[in-house]
């Protein structure tokens, strides 16, 4: 089997990285510049340095702001043609993966005679859209460094990936400052959410030699900064492992998949509206537990990489280890959600497995082919918990 890494050309890390930001947009030529964020990023004034340092660059700059959560098909329409208004040609995202996410598709429609809703569809833009730069504001998503768009498709209660090589950003700028202001919460949330793609892109019926260097190297970072940051939000030093670990794992994904645990998620977040990264979280223990038989050797080497007790144990006695830790993180991070106050009851797990079973693309790479007895029984664990 041939496998492949479509990378970003250029990662820019560590404390004060966004000062070179006016230098990257002029290295493209470009002259207009659209800053893509959600209003509470703006509103905490992440992006003041961005647009006075552009400004005194000589480089026109606007601001949208106003990229919901779990964006929709119309929604990101909506903030395209905001973008094309001002004729820009650069794109500035400055968020999570809601606004690096509705970035990469602005910069392909503003390039390439393909809607939206084509693209959900199936057909393919031809051409790389306008440059774009990715100043992540959290730790986990990854956008900055995949060929994937997640877009909620409302009639569906489905989000739904798009997928081309053409969206891996030409920049990831990762300021470990722009991630310190987090609610803890979302450090923890995203920050799960990273060690997801880690974890999934290792184990996946894709997984490579390129892949797995990411992917285990991000397991380690994981492992010894994500306790860090929430318990000491201005640990600047644990902050870059974790972006650089977030960046690693959607490396990752630019070369081998996300499998069950994204493909479960997607129906709570169409349907409910659960918050990516969370939705990934609760359902992350129980579904690694589930794929564990298919998986010892990986798990083992997973433990290792994390340095738990490993030494003088069978790679079955470090597999169990390493399914205790997953709990044991979510246990200190505080993962939960009020799976009930979201409509979330038993009497829907049947719509949920439903949901989950159409994402094929994402199944099909799980190591384990799960039942619809499996998916029940995840489903019906992850209430019990989060009830």
């Amino acid at each position: 089997m041939s496998y492949q890494l479509g990378s970003i050309r250029k990662i820019v890390s560590g404390e004060g990285s966004l000062k070179e930001l006016p230098e990257i947009v002029k290295s493209f030529g470009a002259k207009a510049a659209v800053i893509v964020t959600d209003d509470g990023v703006y509103r905490l004034g992440l992006t003041k340095g961005a647009e006075e340092s552009l400004a005194a660059a000589g480089i026109k700059v606007s601001v949208v702001h106003d990229v919901p959560p779990e964006p929709s098909v119309e929604q990101v329409e909506k903030i395209f043609e905001q973008a094309k208004a001002h004729q820009c040609d650069a794109i500035v995202a400055i968020g999570g993966g809601s606004a690096m996410d509705t970035s990469k598709l602005v910069s392909l429609m503003l390039t390439n005679k393909v809607t939206l809703r084509e693209m959900v569809k199936g057909k393919k833009p031809s051409v790389r859209g306008v440059p774009t730069i990715m100043v992540p504001t959290t730790a986990g998503t990854g956008s900055e460094a995949t060929p994937n768009a997640i877009v909620l498709v409302p009639e569906e209660q489905l989000k739904v990936g798009i997928v081309t090589d053409l969206m891996i950003s030409d920049v990831a700028l990762l300021d470990p400052s722009m991630t310190a202001g987090l609610p803890a919460h979302i450090t923890a949330n995203t920050g799960i959410d990273a060690l997801c793609h880690l974890m999934e892109c290792y184990i996946s019926k894709k997984n490579n030699l390129l892949s797995e260097s990411f992917s285990l190297h991000g397991i380690k970072l994981v492992e010894k900064a994500l306790r860090r940051c929430y318990k000491t939000p201005s640990d600047l030093k644990a902050r870059e492992l974790m972006q650089v670990a977030s960046t690693f794992g959607g490396i990752a994904i630019a070369s081998s998949s996300t499998t069950a645990i994204h493909a479960l998620s997607y129906p709570l977040g169409g349907r409910y509206h659960i918050p990516h990264g969370l939705a990934n979280a609760i359902l992350m223990p129980y579904v690694m537990e589930v794929n564990k038989p298919d998986c010892i050797e990986k798990y083992a080497v997973m433990a290792k990489a994390m340095e738990l007790p490993c030494a003088g144990r069978s790679d079955e006695e470090c597999a169990d280890l390493f399914v205790k830790e997953l709990y044991a993180l979510n246990s200190d991070l505080n993962i939960h959600c009020d799976l009930k106050a979201k409509g979330v009851t038993f009497d829907v797990i049947d719509d949920l497995i439903d949901g989950a079973s159409k994402v094929t693309r994402l199944l099909g790479n799980n190591p384990r082919d799960l039942t619809r007895e499996e998916m029940r029984d995840i489903y019906e664990k992850v209430l019990k918990a989060n009830s």
